[in-house]
């Protein structure tokens, strides 16, 4: 007993030992030459945040035309805007914010299975998570996942228990509220509905009538809460910003067949991103585990066909609830035909949750098959302690070599512009609400907005502009409409081959206040008051 209980308190502190390395360096890149090349590490921070960055900043939230995601989706930038009454803007207390939340998450993953199974279950859990590269990568980004994790997480731990509750009506309604907090943190959180409603639903299936009003409660609170907040988004004239959320992200779906299998096939290999060994297990293990229920019908064990491992299993609202989460965010992105790395955060949560609660379902069999399916247990865990011992390993190589060249790339830039005025000190890039969060420099985004760019460009009149690696010839041709390009600086920043290197721009007002008109494809290259080496492509 002794030992055991040292056992458990060396691995307890080792996980939190791990888990603390995360709010290490956090104003350091995300990791160079990782597998994951992902938008959000030049843009996300910035961008769904530039609400709270701005207030601070400037003492106003909204740019009128600018891209504005805040009516959509306000709780991120909501607690990043009272963060930053402490902390000042910096772009290492937004990362701590979702590191914090990162650690939330690790909690209730672990209070998650303390409600179903053994201290060890949920240790096993974390341990998985906590020695994750690719979760240790996204958690220190300042990105909407590890809220959106919170509090889905929250919201399941609330209706894994519901049946101990003695109002479970107002449990409901909270979760609705928490649904909601969910849809605000980041929309795709609709894809996840299907998890929560089956997670409350499935202790209850046998009380249709009690079943109905807990669905009502959660359902009434999360339609009342949002409705309130379009109210109040119509009410300020920002739905053309709430929509354009939604506009921007409308990407070019599949067509017939063989292209939404294509689409789905991508979304499903895709979880790869997250992790090369336990998410395909925890799919073999779905798959595993669906095939015998089948295979064990009432209909055959009535005839005398004997009971079998996956007995209950199913029936568990973790496990289940984990396989509809993950399904239903692999369907959005299948859906979307859009598959980015970070949208993968919530598929590991519950690929692991997966493989770990088949693990303990093997490993505490009863039946006829017990040896066997504990041998089976043991190998599969054998296989998860192998991957965690490696993955610990490549996360601690994260931890102890930090980088900077992002930040740096940032900080020079907004130094450059300092020393060397041109007029307004206003830059445009794709990668501008980024760099305020570093440095603090004011920016427009120049490929999203509700005002098209040219016009954004007549009524702001920026001095500056920044590019990756090359020119594009729209955004030239929109910038010809105001300004001549001069390139000034360049700055090496990333791995990537495409955004290696962040070149510098300044904007020289065209004579006498002149608005060029497109007409032709010329205003799409470089023209003779253009001094520009990089390519138009």
């Amino acid at each position: 007993m002794q030992a055991k209980r040292l056992a458990y308190t060396l691995w307890i502190a080792s996980l939190l030992l791990l888990a603390a390395a995360h709010a290490w360096h956090l104003r350091a890149d995300f990791p160079n030459f990782s597998p994951w090349e992902d938008w959000s590490k030049y843009t996300d921070e910035g961008w769904y945040g530039n609400a709270a960055i701005r207030a601070h900043l400037t003492g106003n939230w909204y740019v009128p035309g600018d891209f504005n995601p805040a009516p959509a989706v306000p709780l991120w930038p909501f607690l990043e805007w009272l963060l930053f009454f402490v902390t000042g803007v910096k772009i290492e207390a937004a990362r701590a914010l979702a590191v914090a939340f990162f650690f939330f998450n690790l909690f209730l993953s672990y209070k998650l299975f303390r409600e179903r199974g053994p201290r060890w279950t949920g240790l096993l859990a974390v341990t998985l998570l906590v020695t994750s590269p690719f979760l240790y990568c996204f958690s220190r980004l300042a990105i909407l996942e590890p809220l959106l994790m919170a509090l889905t997480l929250g919201a399941l731990n609330l209706a894994i228990r519901l049946p101990r509750f003695r109002y479970k009506e107002a449990a409901c309604a909270l979760i609705g509220l928490l649904f909601t907090a969910m849809l605000f943190t980041k929309t795709t959180a609709l894809f996840l509905l299907p998890a929560l409603v089956w997670v409350i639903a499935l202790p209850f299936l046998h009380d249709k009538r009690k079943l109905t009003r807990m669905l009502v409660a959660a359902g009434g609170a999360a339609v009342l809460s949002f409705s309130v907040w379009m109210l109040l988004v119509v009410d300020n004239d920002l739905f053309a910003d709430f929509k354009y959320l939604f506009f921007i992200n409308n990407y070019q779906k599949p067509h017939g067949l063989w292209g939404r299998l294509l689409s789905f096939w991508w979304s499903f290999h895709g979880g790869l991103w997250a992790d090369l060994i336990l998410i395909p297990l925890a799919g073999l293990l779905i798959l595993a585990a669906l095939f015998t229920r089948l295979a064990n019908s009432p209909r055959r064990r009535a005839s005398g066909w004997q009971p079998n491992w996956t007995a209950g299993l199913w029936r568990d609202p973790l496990f289940s609830g984990s396989v509809l989460a993950a399904a239903g965010y692999i369907a959005f992105m299948a859906y979307q035909n859009h598959p980015q790395p970070r949208y993968y955060v919530v598929v590991a949560f519950f690929s692991f949750f997966v493989a770990v609660r088949i693990t303990a379902q093997l490993l505490y069999q009863n039946g006829p098959d017990r040896v066997r399916a504990r041998q089976a247990g043991l190998a599969i865990l054998g296989l998860l302690c192998a991957t965690a011992i490696f993955n610990g390993a490549w996360t601690t190589k994260y931890i102890l070599h930090p980088q900077y060249t992002w930040v740096t790339a940032a900080q020079n830039l907004t130094r450059y512009i300092d020393q060397h005025p041109n007029g307004n000190r206003l830059l445009v890039s794709i990668s501008g609400d980024e760099i305020t969060l570093i440095t603090g420099l004011p920016s427009l985004c120049d490929d999203f907005g509700t005002l098209d760019l040219p016009d954004k460009l007549g009524q702001y009149k920026p001095g500056w502009y920044a590019t990756w690696n090359d020119l594009d010839p729209g955004t030239l041709e929109d910038l010809h409409t105001h300004f001549s390009l001069e390139q000034v600086a360049a700055f090496p920043a990333f791995d990537d081959p495409d955004r290696n290197m962040l070149y510098l721009f300044k904007l020289h007002p065209l004579p006498n206040g002149q608005v060029r008109i497109p007409v032709t494809s010329e205003m799409q290259q470089p023209m003779p008051d253009d001094s520009i080496d990089i390519d138009v492509e």
